[in-house]
């Protein structure tokens, strides 16, 4: 029976916690929010506490669950491998990358197991998404974007999101790594643009941002993210892959409201397309978000017993981090960001 600890209940961490609830190898051991209270009808009975290093010191958990605010990702992560833990951190790894690598060496030097909760990776329909874009063969073109339209609750917690983190970096790490696991190429280059779009942020922050990536074997991606009531419901889900050979899209993700998280990861159905002709692959029956937790942290639970080598997981994580992190960088100074040298 694996010792879990969880820390941040928010709507990625309470479906964390639902989801070792209900596993058969979990024992949820602690809880952790910033009340030190716990209001769900099926976790109330677990221990709860507010301070994260005393629920670590008290619980000595086998697995450590972070879904807390990003800036404490790292620390957090690097503080539960040093206690003996293994590590799930929800995505972005860290908010800079030299954490992001700290993280990484800690977890290796540790031999612990670090997972990133990059959830595209457990669902079956994206999965095939990728594969079926690697059959093209490359060089590619990505077009890939998630606008959400947010008001009321979930402007608040966007809000709430962009005191530490812009759209363009946590949302943008999912479909950075759908390019990474499609391409197998390195990124050279990312120019960002973006804008303010409401005087309710920072100054220092945007709502709103696009970027292109150059990778070394000459593909191309372009990605935009906006978040707030002023943002469109059209066009919200793009969701292309380009090749000399044809290309791949998802025809039927774009149901529901914008804000909808379960429209998020939703597939509906492939439009594969090669210059002799045009096939359709329906995916009717698609997990809905619990289940795709219950995949990730079931995931989570085989790398401990089985021992999975994490390595090119962890890598990609700190790539797909570096690329958004760069477009961070690239819309805040105005100019592009070189990541290394085309190969000759």
């Amino acid at each position: 029976m694996t010792r879990v600890l969880i820390a941040g209940l928010g709507n990625m961490g309470l479906s964390h916690a639902l989801a070792h609830h209900t596993h058969p190898d979990a024992q949820i051991v602690g809880l952790v929010n910033r009340s030190g209270r716990v209001v769900h009808p099926e976790l109330v009975g677990y221990p709860a506490y507010s301070d994260f290093q005393t629920a670590l010191t008290e619980t000595k958990p086998d697995l450590v669950v972070i879904a807390t605010y990003s800036d404490s990702h790292a620390d957090y992560a690097c503080s539960a491998m040093e206690a003996g833990a293994h590590v799930f951190v929800e995505k972005p790894l860290a908010t800079n990358v030299a954490d992001a690598r700290r993280v990484v060496e800690t977890a290796t030097r540790l031999t612990r197991k670090l997972v990133v909760g990059y959830i595209l990776r457990h669902h079956t329909s994206w999965m095939r998404l990728i594969a079926e874009a690697r059959n093209l063969g490359g060089p590619y073109v990505f077009r890939l974007n998630l606008n959400q339209q947010s008001s009321g609750a979930e402007w608040e917690t966007h809000k709430a999101l962009m005191q530490t983190t812009s759209p363009i970096v946590d949302c943008g790490v999912h479909y950075v790594d759908v390019m990474c696991q499609v391409t197998d190429a390195q990124p050279v280059r990312v120019h960002g643009m973006g804008l303010r779009l409401s005087d309710e942020i920072a100054e220092d922050m945007y709502n709103y941002g696009q970027f292109q990536v150059i990778f070394d074997d000459g593909s191309v991606g372009w990605y935009e993210a906006g978040w707030g009531p002023m943002m469109s419901e059209t066009a919200f889900f793009v969701k292309d892959i380009v090749s000399p050979n044809g290309s791949v899209s998802i025809t039927d993700g774009n149901r529901g409201a914008s804000v909808d998280i379960d429209s998020h990861t939703k597939v509906g159905g492939l439009l594969i397309h090669r210059p002799d002709g045009d096939r359709t692959v329906e995916m009717p029956d698609e997990p809905d978000h619990q289940e795709l937790c219950d995949a990730e942290q079931a995931y989570m639970l085989r790398a401990i017993t089985e021992d999975i080598d994490l390595t090119r997981h962890m890598n990609d994580a700190v790539q797909s981090l570096a690329i958004c992190l760069a477009a961070d960088e690239s819309i805040r100074t105005g100019q592009p960001v070189s990541l290394k040298e085309p190969t000759s």
